[in-house]
């Protein structure tokens, strides 16, 4: 007994799969966004500065 397959079922859900696997690649791409204080770290800066 033979048995059918359903290419065109089976091609979008290959799609589907590929196009998730792409869209997590594309989110773990982007950096987090982090707000950085720069003041806090000149203060840093001269305090370690002035400590030498």
């Amino acid at each position: 007994m033979g048995v059918t397959r359903l290419k065109r079922k089976e091609k979008r859900n290959r799609a589907v799969a590929n196009n998730r696997v792409a869209r997590i690649k594309q989110l773990l791409k982007k950096p987090d966004v982090v707000n950085v204080d720069v003041e806090a770290i000149k203060a840093e800066f001269a305090a370690k500065a002035a400590a030498k």
